[in-house]
């Protein structure tokens, strides 16, 4: 006998803040059981059973900075809902069916006596946004951040799903299925398979990680327009995904769309564009129900409206969708003149693109009515290759950090510390912690990476050609024949040779740890690698890790 799970109706407590109880109602092989839970509750039970399984999302920042987003009907509505389908996959499951702690959950009351108060517990109404802060700052929330990466669906030889380390992933985005012609989703050849062993992998190793599908990527986006452009269109979109979801038992959907109402790479495209996009989210949002993931990765700026300039007013969006992905690279590619290709900020105030940053997208997005808790941070694991005899990065006005070492006096601070202060009196980072003094001059060039100028590189590439060595901190120093530099502008460094003429620009463990560090104290969401198989290992996402205050 199937069990069932009724939450149809709740109640409400006042100690020690108004909050919500749900009136769980079970029939499991015939035994009646009946229980009053938080959502609270509910997120402890599936963190102890470690379960695979979805609980409807929070919004405790949604209803703090968007009051109009979420209405207490709506919220208890979705709750509900989610709550009873999480339920109903867990009992459905021998696993987890007989565990205590599930037994405990389901045939006890709520006591409301020591009972430690959750925002998320709450009714929205019932608490001011600056109480609602007020209590949030002391709220322990590292545990919530978000580590994730894509995994694209030529990876397969290079990390198989079976090697993954699912520990260091809460997400990872499938890349990539497209629209077609006929406003479904296709799939490259053997793109399905793989996918089914990414999830397979990624359930029977425990963690909880969940496995989102991206539809699109640069050159994917040729049909977006056309799938979203008309009511029947956009029905057979939504179908199609929803098929996918449950086919391939997916967490969620990602839309890749590089970019609404732009050519992109030569895509048809429509001053309507982004208004039919947001009508495909609010209609995913309703065919999918609460509990599954429907992100977007964007630029720096907002989709463009009608009239062809950013929106100014992203709300309607952030009320349906669970995280926006920032994709906060390809900002410089390579050029005879390198410039950064994942700049944290226009810290010295000399880019030609100041808002193409980490910081200078946090804030178009968040002025725009983005709540930070919903932006991902998109950071790279690759870089350019140039053909350039440059030693200093184009938009710094700034010496690099090598060029800082070798011009540069020594002063001991108070307690006798030598450090290295620069003659135009710039110091963004220790010079100990970026480039050893004894790795400063030139050696004997033996890594060549000409076969890469004018393209991408993978940092691993970067390692496996002999331009950069993981030494025993586990950071990476010069090597064959390549200098270290440092550009103190965009927080990243960079690799030149000029008796090769070639220079590499990319982010390494420093750069991205402060790039986590700076989505963390920012109140984002986390952060997410493109892409997880051009890691040297898991070095990167490690590094990206501590910066978010995660577990190793």
């Amino acid at each position: 006998m199937a069990p069932t799970v009724v939450i149809a109706n709740h109640t409400t407590g006042s100690t020690p803040h108004p909050h919500i109880l749900y009136t769980v109602e079970v029939n499991l092989d015939g035994k009646e059981l009946t229980a009053q839970r938080r959502y609270s509750e509910f997120v402890t039970l599936h963190n102890t059973l470690n379960d695979p399984y979805n609980l409807p999302p929070k919004r405790l920042l949604t209803t703090t900075f968007i009051p109009s987003a979420w209405v207490d009907d709506a919220l208890i509505k979705e709750r509900k809902e989610g709550l009873a389908e999480y339920l109903t996959d867990v009992l459905s499951t021998p696993k987890y069916k007989d565990k205590v702690a599930l037994f405990e959950f389901l045939s006890a009351q709520t006591s409301e006596h020591d009972q430690k108060f959750d925002l998320e517990d709450a009714l929205p109404s019932t608490l001011t946004r600056n109480r609602a802060l007020a209590i949030a700052n002391d709220v322990n929330a590292s545990g919530a951040l978000i580590a994730g990466a894509y995994y694209p669906d030529w990876a397969g030889s290079a990390v198989p799903p079976e090697k993954i380390d699912f520990s260091k992933f809460d997400l990872i985005f499938f890349a990539f299925a497209n629209p077609n012609s006929s406003s479904g989703i296709s799939f490259n050849s053997g793109a399905t398979s793989l996918l089914k062993r990414l999830v397979a992998a990624a359930r029977a190793a425990g963690y909880g990680t969940r496995i989102v599908l991206s539809l699109g990527g640069w050159g994917g986006c040729y049909y977006f327009s056309q799938a979203c452009s008309t009511a029947a269109n956009r029905t057979k979109l939504i179908s199609a995904i929803g098929s996918a979801i449950n086919t391939y038992n997916l967490d969620g959907v990602d839309f890749d769309w590089e970019f609404p109402n732009n050519a992109g790479a030569g895509q048809p495209f429509s001053s309507a564009d982004t208004a039919n996009l947001l009508l495909v989210f609010k209609a995913l949002r309703v065919s999918l129900g609460p509990c599954k993931i429907i992100s977007a990765a964007v630029s720096h700026t907002p989709w463009l409206g009608a009239n062809g300039k950013p929106l100014t007013d992203v709300s309607a969006f952030a009320a349906v969708l669970n995280y926006i992905m920032i994709m906060n690279y390809d900002v410089w590619g390579a050029s005879p003149t390198p410039g950064p290709n994942a700049p944290i900020g226009d810290l010295c105030k000399t880019s030609k693109q100041p808002v193409a940053s980490a910081q200078g997208a946090f804030a178009q997005w968040t002025n725009a009515k983005m709540p930070a808790a919903q932006l991902l941070l998109g950071v790279p694991l690759y870089g350019y290759v140039s053909k350039s005899s440059k030693t200093v990065l184009t938009g710094s006005s700034l010496p690099t950090m090598a060029m800082n070492i070798l011009h540069s006096e020594e002063v001991k601070d108070e307690d006798g510390k030598t450090t290295s202060t620069f003659l135009n009196a710039m110091h963004l980072k220790d010079v100990a912690d970026v480039v050893p003094t004894e790795q400063v001059s030139v050696t004997t060039a033996t890594a060549d990476l000409s076969k890469y100028w004018g393209q991408q590189i993978a940092f691993k590439d970067i390692v496996k050609a002999g331009a950069l060595v993981k030494k025993s901190d586990g950071n990476y120093g010069q090597a064959g024949g390549f200098t270290m530099g440092w550009d103190n502008c965009s927080d990243t460094p960079y690799l030149f040779n000029k008796n090769k003429t070639t220079v590499v620009t990319y982010d390494d463990t420093w750069s991205l740890t402060d790039k986590a560090k700076f989505a963390k104290s920012s109140g984002m969401a986390g952060c997410c690698t493109w892409s997880l198989d051009q890691d040297d290992g898991f070095t990167l996402h490690t590094a990206v890790r501590v910066g978010l205050g995660l577990p190793k």
